[in-house]
């Protein structure tokens, strides 16, 4: 499995330990950035990554086959969803707990994870990505309501 990789600044550890633990696991990882940190610690003005410069391309590469899914991080999870969410195709998750990892899989055969780095726990962010990664979506009813969202995208389209 090929996933995409992206954080702003506020994310970036975070990616970075995830990105570790994917490739521990065997997956082949894709890692669109951002690849800096803040440098909040040190008190020097910290250095800064818009989260759609690093969304964007990672969400594109899953739209056009390039990788198989996505997981994003930035400090609440809410601008790499919202901007994921404009490419064609995508269907980004914010996702706090193994719960609502499982569902987005279940049900709404998300594509791309989005964690809230600030707010998650390393420990929890683990597990979120072990049970979003190895749920399957399960069909049936759901599938009309994807096909629904899909052929509004299809009339409507979406930039890139």
């Amino acid at each position: 499995m090929k996933i995409a990789l992206s954080c702003d600044h506020r994310g970036f550890r975070a990616k970075e330990r995830i990105k570790a633990m994917l490739m521990g696991m065997g997956c082949d990882v894709a890692d669109f950035g951002c690849s800096a940190p803040t440098d909040r610690e040190s008190g020097a003005a910290p250095s800064s990554c818009d989260y759609p410069d690093t969304a964007l391309p990672a969400a594109i590469s899953i739209a056009e086959g390039e990788t198989d899914v996505g997981i994003m991080l930035c400090g609440t999870g809410i601008g790499m969803s919202i901007t994921a969410n404009k490419v064609k195709g995508i269907r980004a998750a914010l996702c706090h707990d193994e719960l609502t990892a499982v569902l987005s899989r279940k049900h709404n055969d998300a594509n791309v994870l989005c964690l809230p780095a600030d707010l998650v726990g390393e420990e929890l962010m683990k597990r979120v990505v072990h049970v979003w990664l190895d749920t399957q979506f399960e069909g049936g009813r759901h599938e009309r309501r994807l096909a629904k969202i899909a052929k509004y995208e299809h009339s409507n389209g979406h930039p890139k």
